[in-house]
């Protein structure tokens, strides 16, 4: 069975060790195949994971505040350093020396069978094909924004790349470029862009502060939320729906909003669905995620891994995963986070370093592994996923 992965922070979770089964932490040999690797982050390194039996098969010592993505090839990940990013092998559980040099390294897209590298401090775009890993770096398509800014790009299959616009200060739409590079289009109509998600039907979505920015046919569509502010700044989406899953937030002022609603973004009526949490719960960016069938997942403060039908906009599954936990004020700290690939979601839980594998037919947790540092993000290989 193919294995997926979530993160979660939590306090104590003596209930879901119960559930399934403990592993050791103890390391596998060096020379140990990695299989369905994942990689989990902690403060000073990355540790390398079986995805099948969460047995730790490495450790990469790296100083930093790092994160990973996906590299979209069976055993690399991508490492946003302070550097710029840097392929690891998470295979063989080494950093290689692939990279791409450049401040504030952002963003990390896979789409149509591209994976797209978007360089905040510069504004370069990188697009290329993960299969090319094999062999060394890619030869890349490149783009660099008129101004650097927190952006992200996405390459749809006929080559069409979509591309923020802003500066440093201000963040105001996005642009398409087709095949040649050529901008067919335009909207700046999108205050804040962030984030970004593919549906069914190669649409994406664009994130603002009162709505979102649709590409569909070869064109910019803007879809109000109805509200003066309500920001979807982060999304998540599936080639098996048209509707998307989003955050959704609406105190423009607050030091951090804990947000108590979700949106579901509709592609093809062009309508948004803000949907309720269960009470008192709420959920942050590494939260969100998409089922094998569609279906929306939010790992909530309660513990639990809310199912929703992005049909209906109900949710139909509230899933015991950790124990209750609270998001911290800065963003680089550990939390709850959700790493999903195929049928498993692993799910990290920094209160009690450990990371578990739910399967989501079932929603019973199936194996858990302590770690002997604390678990930040988590991610993983995800070819032929």
């Amino acid at each position: 069975m193919n294995r997926r992965g979530i993160a979660v922070i939590a306090a104590a979770s003596l209930a879901l060790a119960a559930c399934g089964n403990e592993t050791s932490a103890a390391p596998t040999p060096a020379s140990a195949v990695v299989n369905e690797p994942l990689t989990v982050t902690y403060d000073g390194g990355i540790q390398i994971l079986d995805g099948d039996t969460l047995k730790v098969a490495h450790t990469v010592p790296l100083a930093g505040f790092n994160r990973v993505n996906p590299a979209g090839d069976d055993r690399n990940v991508v490492v946003s350093t302070e550097a710029g990013f840097q392929l690891l092998d998470a295979g063989a559980g080494k950093l290689t020396d692939v990279t791409w040099p450049g401040a504030k390294p952002g963003h990390v897209v896979r789409h149509a069978g591209k994976t797209i590298l978007f360089t905040d401090g510069t504004g370069e775009v990188n697009s290329f094909d993960p299969k090319e890993l094999a062999t060394g770096k890619p030869q890349a398509r490149q783009y660099k924004t008129a101004q650097a800014h927190h952006g992200v790009a996405v390459e749809l299959a006929d080559g069409t790349m979509i591309v923020t616009v802003g500066t440093e200060e201000s963040r105001t739409g996005a642009l398409a470029l087709d095949k040649n590079g050529t901008e067919i289009a335009r909207n700046e109509q999108c205050p804040g862009v962030h984030g970004e998600a593919v549906a069914q039907g190669d649409v994406v979505a664009l994130g603002c502060e009162d709505g979102v920015l649709l590409f569909k046919n070869g064109a910019f569509t803007k879809v109000d939320s109805g509200r003066a502010y309500s920001r979807i700044g982060n999304q998540a989406g599936s080639d098996a729906s048209p509707v998307l899953l989003g955050d959704f937030k609406i105190e423009p002022d607050a030091e951090l909003e804990r947000p108590t609603n979700f949106s579901l973004i509709d592609t093809v009526t062009d309508k948004i669905t803000v949907v309720p949490m269960p009470q008192g719960v709420s959920y942050t960016f590494r939260s969100l995620n998409r089922g094998p069938q569609g279906e929306a997942l939010i790992l909530g403060t309660d513990g639990n891994l809310h199912v929703a039908d992005p049909a209906t906009a109900k949710i139909t599954h509230s899933w015991p995963v950790v124990a209750a936990w609270t998001e911290p004020l800065d963003w680089q700290q550990p939390r709850p986070a959700l790493f999903v690939r195929g049928n498993d979601a692993y799910i990290t839980e920094p209160a009690t370093k450990k990371v578990h594998q739910l399967d989501l037919t079932s929603g019973k947790v199936v194996n858990s592994v302590t770690l002997d540092a604390v678990p930040n993000e988590i991610s993983g290989a995800v070819a032929g996923h």
